[in-house]
């Protein structure tokens, strides 16, 4: 059987990728603290190898981020 049929090495091609859109103004550390817990989600989830889970993080400016029809500068986010 292939490794791309086989899934007990399929499994460890895997690589999961979270994008996480936030507003900006993380510390950091913050950011870091983010990175460390959605990778441990992923892997304790989905059963993939912490080497292979891939975190992005995209600030955006507080003056292009809407809540409830305001930006977040507007709001003093």
């Amino acid at each position: 059987m292939s490794d791309e049929k086989n899934p007990t090495t399929r499994k460890d091609k895997r690589m999961p990728t979270v994008h996480v859109y936030m507003m900006a103004g993380r510390s950091q550390d913050q950011k870091e603290s983010l990175i460390r817990k959605v990778t441990d989600a992923i892997t304790e989830s989905i059963d993939a190898p912490e080497a292979n889970v891939r975190v992005i993080i995209s600030e955006i400016p507080k003056s292009d981020y809407g809540i409830a029809g305001t930006t977040g500068e507007k709001l003093g986010r």
